[in-house]
């Protein structure tokens, strides 16, 4: 009885704590914690539909002095062999190849580069601007902003500020991981903290920019920190404001260890489709006034994507036409527009193309 009441508290819309959602998760009948967060799914978005994007991963470069243990992508200044930074003439031919497969944004991501300062992305904005003026920017997670707010010994809001003028549209929540600093300490010792991933986020909808929120899960967490995780986005997408978005979607999955030092410093155990399908479920539950719940068809793939359609999620995320870093380390899955949207036909659901700010698009 104690368990359905909490399930009809959630299905009201009211706010679970932190108890309530980790007895959910444990002990409630997977069947109904599963057809839970569908039912909330479908009061908040009643149309047979499920939303999808086309746009481009683009690493700006791969050094970075973060030392996250589950990354095999990146590598030190030193190692000249490995390092790399995105050349204009590689901008030019990733935008103009994304363009013809109908995509309208990069999602611009590299590393913590210990000598790329507010000058550098100003720069290289410009330079993609100059490219191509209507290409919009869904660029740099909370750690790159404090990152390089800090190198350049100026605010995170003047930061923002400036990037904004430059040609920013959204801020991705990359670089959230677990939002702990026990795990944080452990996973990715040179990142901050967990309050300042959240004071970016906090700063940036102050502004009026949209951003999303991530969780990657699967690892050295307990599922209590799991759900703090959760509630500290939830509380703070309650002081974003009622004129701005906010965070827009929340994306979790699993994380990726294959080859890297995490996964050798620990016995890690790959959670199992169910795990998958209960986090979905779980994070439509806990974040009540988070609109969107994507799927990470990239990490599991599009079989158990399809289900996850039907245990809270609403999007699918984009068709990733280049990603490098969650590859690099296991995640090997591709989908073309025409693959995406036949996934989505599949699952019963009806394929919108959107944009980053979830308007309506079309394929020309």
């Amino acid at each position: 009885m104690y368990l359905e009441h909490i399930a009809d508290k959630a299905l009201s819309g009211k706010d679970l704590e932190l108890g309530e959602i980790v007895e959910l998760y444990t002990y409630y009948p997977p069947n109904k914690l599963l057809s839970l967060a569908n039912d909330i799914r479908i009061s908040i978005i009643p149309k047979k539909e499920v939303s999808w994007q086309i746009d481009r991963n683009v690493n700006y470069t791969n050094v970075c002095i973060s030392g996250c243990t589950f990354c095999n992508f990146h590598c030190r200044l030193s190692q000249k062999d490995r390092a790399f930074t995105t050349t204009p003439r590689e901008y030019k031919a990733k935008i103009e190849e994304m363009v013809s497969m109908g995509g309208d944004q990069l999602l611009l991501q590299g590393g913590l580069h210990p000598h790329y300062d507010i000058t550098f992305f100003e720069s290289l904005f410009g330079l993609i601007k100059g490219i191509m003026p209507e290409i919009k920017l869904n660029a740099l997670g909370p750690p790159e902003i404090h990152h390089i707010a800090k190198i350049s010994k100026i605010s995170v809001e003047e930061t923002l500020s400036r990037l904004i003028k430059a040609g920013l549209t959204t801020l991705p929540g990359a670089g959230a991981e677990i939002l702990s600093d026990r795990v944080r300490k452990i996973i990715s010792p040179g990142k901050p903290g967990t309050n300042e991933w959240l004071s970016v986020m906090e700063c940036a909808h102050s502004l009026g920019i949209g951003t999303t929120a991530t969780m990657v899960y699967g690892h050295i967490e307990t599922v209590e920190e799991r759900v703090i995780h959760l509630l500290l986005l939830r509380e703070l997408q309650k002081r974003k404001g009622d004129t701005n978005p906010g965070f827009r979607a929340f994306i979790c999955w699993p994380m990726q260890t294959k080859g890297t030092k995490l996964a050798q410093q620990f016995n890690l155990k790959n959670p199992s489709s169910l795990e998958h399908l209960k986090m979905i479920a779980i994070s439509r539950i806990a974040l009540n006034n988070i609109p969107h719940i994507q799927v990470s068809w990239l990490t599991i793939g599009t079989e158990l994507a399809k289900i996850a359609l039907h245990c809270g999620a609403d999007d699918m995320g984009s068709v990733m036409i280049e990603e490098n870093v969650v590859s690099s380390a296991g995640a090997s899955f591709r989908l073309t527009p025409q693959e995406m949207e036949r996934v989505i036909k599949d699952a019963g659901f009806d394929p919108w193309l959107r944009s980053q700010e979830y308007t309506r698009r079309s394929l020309q």
